[in-house]
């Protein structure tokens, strides 16, 4: 299996967002239709059960209107109600007129049966409900309590209908409900499906583009991106991009290095070859410059390492110091002077700003005339190093040469060609900057560094 197969056979997943984001959906379109539903369904029965009482009402109306008083008290019709249900037995439309103490005056209709008189009413307001009085049989009755002229008793007219017709009307209307509110959940869900996969398109492309890059069909995701996803893409674009730089500072690295051991290598060669009377103190010469640049190299392979740490910090003043005291047992005919505020701190780590300033002050201290002078400052959120000599300084169109690898102006004394191009490096790595100018106070070469200040 290789290492990419490995990779995938190893990675954790949580589930598909796509279903996640379908189920969620599903969840809340069932809700709000479940909710919707339910309270249309009140509404609806509310309204079909007040039409049904709207026409009780009316017959009841109708019978109280045409009521009198017939001679011996009872309660007679001038004009008898125009449904022929009322006259048919047991036909499910029924009316009676009742009276405390008094016998009930029934439609033909109830035949041998009496409707309940119902509770008491304090009001002569029209009443509605449900009854379950008569077996297998559920009434719809309105009744309303009424004192007729030249009567004294209070009168209650009672008009019932089964409740079969309402009922079936209710049924039917929940039934159309149910189906529609079903089929408008699926039709959502399928919405939800689709804008889920449409969604998500980007994603997939995203995980092609990948695959291009990494099998070498491109470098970078180039195909245009949702503004949601572009984000994400810019920001998988400066990885790679960061992955190359590294890659590409590794081999620069390894070059460096190379280099720097090259000449060691070959003249240790040259020598036990030539079997050379100084070949001890060649090789102590020789292994001591090796290690020197074996000691760089792995200073800016730390730093490569370090790169963006938020927790690297060195206090500025101390450093100088220690390096004034390097460069000065190395250099005791140099005068070295160090000015600039005491409490500054770079974002840098304390070894890979030794590093840095140990290489300018030693390289103006060797270079020069006898006098170094490093002026510290803070500007705009940087800590600025000012490195001057009094030396002949180097040709302004020798300036950016001199920081290649190995490239050195003066052979004449000692040295790798590698200090200013390592300085460069690990400045780089700290997203700081290094530059050649020419001093005007000491007459020299003027090296201008500058690292992100940390607070």
């Amino acid at each position: 299996m290789t290492g990419v197969d490995e990779a995938r056979s190893s990675a954790r997943t949580t589930g598909s967002l796509s279903r996640r984001m379908i189920l969620i959906a599903a969840a809340w379109i069932a809700l709000l239709l479940s909710g919707g539903g339910f309270a249309l369904d009140r509404v609806l029965a509310s309204a079909v059960t007040r039409n049904f009482d709207d026409q009780l009402e009316y017959v009841l109306t109708a019978l109280i209107v045409s009521s009198e008083i017939g001679p011996d008290g009872e309660v007679i019709f001038n004009r008898e109600p125009a449904d022929q249900r009322f006259l048919e037995p047991y036909s499910g439309l029924y009316w009676e007129v009742s009276a405390t103490g008094r016998e009930p005056f029934p439609s033909r209709s109830l035949w041998d049966r009496r409707l309940g008189y119902g509770g008491p009413h304090t009001d002569r307001s029209v009443h509605s409900y449900d009854s379950d009085q008569f077996a297998g049989e559920r009434l719809r009755i309105l009744e309303r309590d009424v004192t007729l002229p030249g009567s004294k008793v209070k009168w209650r007219f009672q008009v019932a209908q089964t409740r079969d017709g309402l009922d079936a009307q209710i049924a039917a209307l929940r039934r159309t409900l149910v189906r529609s509110f079903a089929l408008l959940g699926l039709g959502l869900i399928v919405l939800a499906a689709l804008q889920t996969f449409y969604g998500l398109w980007p994603l997939r492309r995203v995980r092609e583009e990948i695959a291009r890059m990494r099998a070498g069909q491109s470098s970078r995701i180039g195909s245009a991106m949702p503004i949601e996803v572009a984000p994400m893409v810019e920001e998988l674009n400066a990885l790679v991009a960061h992955n190359e730089r590294q890659a590409e500072e590794a081999r620069r690295h390894a070059g460096n290095l190379a280099h720097a051991l090259k000449t060691p290598l070959t003249v240790l060669m040259n020598a036990a070859t030539a079997h050379a009377d100084d070949l001890d103190e060649t090789v102590i010469r020789e292994t001591r410059t090796m290690r020197r640049q074996v000691d760089h190299h792995l200073a800016r392979a730390r730093a490569v390492g370090r790169r963006g740490s938020a927790h690297s910090r060195a206090e500025v003043w101390p450093s100088l110091e220690s390096v004034e005291r390097a460069v000065g047992r190395l250099y005791r005919h140099v005068r070295i002077d160090v000015d600039g505020p005491r409490d500054l701190s770079v974002h840098v780590e304390r070894q890979d700003l030794d590093e840095m300033l140990g290489n300018l002050i030693e390289n103006a201290a060797k270079y020069g005339g006898g006098s170094v002078f490093v002026t510290v400052g803070a500007e705009a959120g940087f800590v600025e190093f000012l490195v001057e000599d009094d030396g002949t300084g180097i040709p302004e169109e020798e300036r950016t040469r001199i920081f290649d690898r190995g490239a050195r102006l003066d052979t004449s004394k000692p040295g790798t060609g590698l200090g200013l191009a390592i300085v460069r490096d690990v400045a780089e790595i700290y997203e700081g900057t290094v530059s050649l100018e020419e001093s005007e106070d000491l007459g020299g070469l003027l090296v201008r560094l500058r690292l992100p200040a940390a607070p």
